[in-house]
């Protein structure tokens, strides 16, 4: 009988074990969600491209309707990215890449020519970025080594456009450092509509101050990462613009003295083949000018100026151009993100989308019906700050139609001719899906693919609950979620750690299916903690006056919310209010840092990760757009710093885990350095761990494992 009874209680151990979420199950990829990656609209509107394990292949939007198999292969092999020509006669394919930064990676592209089955080499294999297609695919633009060439695909000849590219010095056609990261892209150079003409933006770093980082690799003496990284109120790049015309072979340098030239966000030529769309900006990001430029007289036209009080969103530019050069045009100039229709000498025709609510995505124009294509934060004509819909609208502003009902996340990738999207769909009780929709009215027209074996694997995990909620928090509705255990009792005192971001116009309570956070989560919730996330003031989704408020003072506005949210929740009856903490990566761990310092009386510990710890040692794009200078806002940068307030932790009843990688080419190690040393020469006691060689995600082999491994005993032990 008592081996019965063991044996029972051990298969109930058993049980116990398997239904709870593990850091293994997280990190070992049994909570990830397959999806539709890389997915490329085909030109006759009827298929799309998707690059898979074992090739490129094409299928056909209508063969979900009837249920068939339309999958065709297009090239077969593992490729790192493709991209097809205007006429889809040929194709760029990568393989062998190397990261550099955030997006930017160099790779060995191959040409292959659909009809002939062959391949010819992009610059005899060596490897390259951003090889580009003319309009008229006969040619592909690259840079080698920050210089930019074509090559002749007609007979595989190679011009060299620029010769005075060198590391750390001088760049062409790709962006520096900080333009990379801040406004997100790498290929700083556009082909014109024949293909005749390439404009480009030259990258003088020369002057920008060099960073180093030491790197480590197991070698007798650590070699040097060095690359230009302007911090806040130092020297940028400075950056000029030229025109190459192929025939000629000649590069004209245009003249940008008329209009704001401090930073070149963008350029895109338009329809026609001899004007370019220049974007230029002010330092402080507060004024763009929208240009066109005449390629052949070098004339720069300005259309007009867009201004802020405070900052414009540099890195999120919308400019559709239309048939007639006209074009479209997004600004939170109304307090919302809208879209606005300008005709080609600069003149606003309209404002197209009116409402409190905003434009979140843009996806693109019909012109056989004068139709606009739109993510928002709408749901029947009213805000709803967590989650989206995908819209069209007439040119006019008239004709608003919902396209998708779902109440969550719903993003859209249409084709070519609008008849067609795939609507990408999540929320907080389905995982993402893949639906087939309709382009002209709200409906579903079949499903592609589906993940529902995720919540039963997560079920069978003893999964918990995640509820969303608002807060009144110093006199503002924040959105909120609260992550409970499936054993949920509200009669028990729970510990809580908060989860946050913070940074501006950022948004962490969205109704969308889970990332690896929540996993970790939700398995702390299996260990008898709530975990808890408030979006306060500067977050995003609630318009441009709720995003701007923390302007020239970063830190005070984000802090106070999120120790004012930690009071009210700990007079909830079922949290022990002895035991909250809070933690974040990069914004989040600067803020994480500054409430254990600065509310001590609430929080008893927080985690760090990557944190900024002052803003005098963050870039200048990003930094600057919502602070200016440290020479103009000293006190901005300093009073909330958490190094300022570092004599206030109180080591004798709170923790601090301090967290960094060493090889941090974006929130550099020095931030958490800086911060120790403050803590020290207050002899306070704090934990820090140290990634040798580890960048800003903190990943690669089993990083991420004892990472969060290190961060689960460290609550188990403090919390």
């Amino acid at each position: 009988m008592r081996k019965l009874i063991l044996l029972i209680c051990a298969v109930n151990v058993l049980i116990v074990n398997a239904q709870q979420i593990t850091l293994e199950n997280i990190w070992g990829g049994k909570y990830y969600a397959p999806g539709l990656w890389g997915i490329n609209p085909m030109n006759d509107g009827k298929h799309y491209s998707i690059n898979e394990q074992t090739g490129i292949y094409q299928y056909s939007y209508e063969s979900f309707l009837n249920k068939s198999n339309s999958q065709s292969l297009i090239l077969s092999g593992s490729f790192d990215d493709y991209a097809f020509s205007s006429d889809e006669k040929y194709m760029l394919v990568a393989t062998g890449s190397q990261p550099i930064y955030r997006h930017s990676f160099t790779a060995k592209w191959q040409v292959y020519d659909l009809n002939a089955k062959s391949f010819k080499s992009i610059f005899d294999g060596k490897p390259v970025q951003e090889p580009t297609f003319s309009p008229d695919a006969t040619k592909v633009g690259f840079v080698f080594e920050n210089n930019l060439y074509y090559q002749d695909l007609t007979n595989g000849k190679v011009t060299q456009i620029t010769n005075d590219g060198k590391k750390n010095e001088i760049i062409n056609g790709i962006c520096d450092w900080v333009y990379e990261e801040e406004f997100g892209f790498v290929r700083h150079f556009d082909w014109n509509a024949d293909g005749s003409a390439l404009a480009f933006v030259k990258f003088d770093e020369s002057k920008v101050r060099e960073f180093y980082i030491p790197v480590y690799e197991n070698n007798l003496y650590p070699y040097e990462m060095r690359f230009k990284y302007p911090k806040a109120g130092e020297d940028n790049s400075k950056v000029s613009l030229h025109i190459f015309e192929l025939k000629s072979g000649k590069t004209a340098d245009v003249n940008l003295n008329s209009v704001e030239n401090y930073y070149i966000p963008k350029i895109k030529f338009t329809n026609d083949k001899n004007t370019l769309a220049v974007l230029t900006s002010n330092r402080h990001q507060n004024k763009v000018d929208v240009n066109f430029l005449e390629i052949h007289s070098q004339k720069v036209s300005k259309l007009f100026s867009e201004t802020d009080a405070k900052w414009i969103d540099t890195d999120n530019f919308t400019m559709e151009f239309l048939a007639n050069n006209g074009f479209l045009w997004t600004s939170e100039r109304d307090g919302n993100r809208h879209i606005y229709h300008y005709d080609k000498s600069g003149k606003l025709v309209n404002q197209i989308t009116k409402g409190d609510w905003e434009v979140t995505d843009f996806y693109g124009f019909n012109s056989k019906d004068n139709s606009i294509y739109f993510q928002s934060n709408s749901k029947d004509g009213k805000r709803n700050s967590i989650e989206t819909q995908v819209q069209k609208v007439s040119l006019d502003g008239k004709n608003m139609t919902y396209l998708t009902d779902k109440n969550g996340t719903n993003s859209a990738e249409f084709s070519k001719t609008f008849e067609y999207f795939i609507n990408s769909y999540s929320s907080n009780s389905q995982p993402t899906t893949y639906y087939l929709r309709d382009g002209n009215e709200e409906k579903e027209l079949a499903v592609i693919k589906e993940n529902s074996a995720m919540t039963s694997k997560l079920s069978a995990d003893g999964i918990g609950t995640k509820e969303f909620f608002t807060m009144k928090v110093n006199g503002a509705e924040l959105n909120a979620y609260i992550i409970k255990p499936k054993d949920f009792d509200k009669k028990k005192k729970y510990p809580v750690l908060m989860y946050q971001y913070s940074g501006p116009g950022s948004q962490t309570v969205s109704n969308s299916w889970y990332n690896s956070n929540d996993y970790w989560h939700f398995m702390l919730a299996q260990n008898g903690y709530l975990v808890v996330c408030v979006d306060g003031r500067g977050t995003g989704g609630k318009g441009a006056a709720f995003k701007k408020q923390t302007y020239m003072d970063l830190g005070k506005m984000e802090v106070e919310d999120q120790i004012e949210a930690a009071r009210i929740i700990s007079k909830y009856e079922f949290v022990d209010a002895s035991r909250i903490g809070i933690w974040g990566w990069s914004y989040g761990g600067y803020m994480s840092s500054n409430c254990i310092f600065r509310g001590g009386d609430v929080f008893k510990m927080a985690i760090a990760v990557a944190p900024v710890t002052n803003w005098r040692y963050y870039d200048t794009v990003y930094t600057e757009r919502f602070m200016r200078t440290p020479q103009e806002n000293p006190n901005g940068y300093d009073k909330n710093s958490p190094i300022t307030y570092a004599n206030q932790f109180n080591d004798k009843e709170d923790k601090f885990l301090l967290i960094h990688g060493t090889a941090d080419d974006n929130v550099h190690v020095q931030n958490a350095m800086d911060l120790a040393t403050a803590l020290i020469s207050n002899n306070k006691q704090f934990d820090m761990m140290m990634y040798p060689d580890k960048n800003h995600g903190i990943y690669g082999g089993k990083t991420r494992i004892q990472l969060y491994t290190l961060m689960t005993n460290y609550i188990l032990q403090n919390l």
